[in-house]
């Protein structure tokens, strides 16, 4: 087994991963302590049994090494990059290295879409696909401690080695079901850079609130900016500068002085003074005096009271009808919250777009002017088109 810390065994490898159409990746990292992922080991490999086709590569034991190699093979789009369950392993990259492979492949995505349920595990696959098991005992490995012990190694090793059969299968799966242009239509949120970045003046929408008071949002806006600012340029978790809770409070009661800030009941004792709590405090008074125009709006609550019910309950049937007959994911056709979206008249959800059209937003539409109907026949659904 090969460790790679050096730039010059890094470009070697990646160099031989360009004479191949695929490279197989995944990694290793921590983030309790940090807002961004520490990147801790990369795994990759190549088709083929020899040694070298299969590489760690150490950036704790190398940190003298440039990754630059292996972002300029994660550019190259005439090699397919192959993940499974890329989103936290691409935030890494775009963070770290400011790129995002492509071409890309997501084997559980493209699970979903060959039938293997709703976001399958890698273990799953590996054992149905593969015929393989995953050692499990070093799951929960602290990947920046070193040394790493060779089962730690051979149990991150098997991340990429067992990927390369289970893309082989899937993707010839896939060519055989004319199904791959499905899965390059959802590598389309994966690819955009804007899934790995928070804008500060964007979290308070990921504070759930209960008072949707103009007033009071401008002031959880203020405070949740002020606080996604601070994580991020300490680079600690945002729930070490003030939790929700906190926040949710501190809009209430609105304190005006570090006097104010120690009668929190749920302000950490750090936060009461210094750097966070002067943060605190312009951010109250932002939040205070939002001039009437820039004060935020809460997103649109559905009125549940306008959903057609007897609808809503025929397009669930009629989704798992039509992902059975796929062979697809019910989730990654439509949520329950999608189909009640269509049963209140909203044309706009991706339900009814792109492939998920094709499967089945088309015949939900017509189930919606009541152009078809639904029969039970021999244990399955069948359309009945009363046209």
């Amino acid at each position: 087994m090969k460790t790679i810390t050096t730039t010059e065994d890094l470009a070697a490898f990646c160099a031989h991963a360009k004479s191949f159409d695929y490279v197989t990746v995944d990694t290793e990292f921590l983030r309790e302590r940090t807002y961004y992922a520490k990147l801790c080991l990369i795994q990759l490999a190549v088709p083929g049994e020899d040694e070298d086709d299969a590489v760690l590569v150490d950036p704790i034991a190398g940190s003298d090494m440039s990754l630059d190699p292996l972002y300029d093979l994660f550019r190259d789009e005439g090699i397919v990059k192959v993940f499974h369950a890329a989103r936290q392993d691409l935030e890494i990259f775009y963070v770290e290295g400011g790129v995002i492979p492509q071409p890309l492949f997501d084997t559980q995505v493209a699970a979903m879409v060959c039938d293997f349920g709703e976001q399958v595990g890698y273990e799953t696959l590996v054992r149905r696909i593969a015929k393989a098991k995953v050692d499990k005992t070093s799951r929960f490995t602290d990947w920046s401690r070193r040394p790493l012990t060779e089962a730690q190694k051979n149990y991150a090793l098997a991340d990429v080695t067992h990927l390369r059969e289970i893309y082989e299968y899937l993707s010839t799966r896939l060519e055989r079901t004319k199904r791959r242009a499905w899965v390059d239509e959802e590598m389309s949120v994966l690819l955009a850079p804007e899934t790995y970045v928070v804008a500060p003046g964007t979290a308070w929408r990921r504070v759930k609130v209960r008072s949707t008071a103009p007033k009071f949002l401008a002031i959880v806006r203020e405070l949740a900016k002020f606080r996604e600012a601070h994580a991020q340029e300490r680079n600690v978790p945002r729930s070490r500068v003030f939790k929700d809770d906190a926040l949710l409070e501190l809009a209430s009661t609105k304190p005006q002085s570090e006097k104010d800030l120690g009668k929190s009941r749920l302000l950490l004792r750090e936060a009461r003074r210094g750097d966070i709590a002067i943060g605190i405090l312009a951010a109250v008074k932002a939040g205070v005096s939002c001039p009437p125009e820039d004060l935020p709006m809460a997103p649109a609550v559905r009125d549940k009271s306008q959903i057609n019910v007897a609808l809503a309950d025929l397009l669930r049937v009629l989704l798992k009808a039509k992902a059975e007959e796929a062979g697809v994911a019910q989730k990654l056709i439509a949520t329950a919250s999608d189909l009640d979206d269509i049963a209140m008249g909203d044309r706009s959800g991706l339900a009814l777009k792109g492939w998920r059209g094709e499967v089945f937003g088309t015949d939900a539409l017509r189930l919606c002017r009541g152009e078809v109907a639904l029969s039970a026949e021999d244990g399955s659904v069948r359309i009945i088109d009363l046209a």
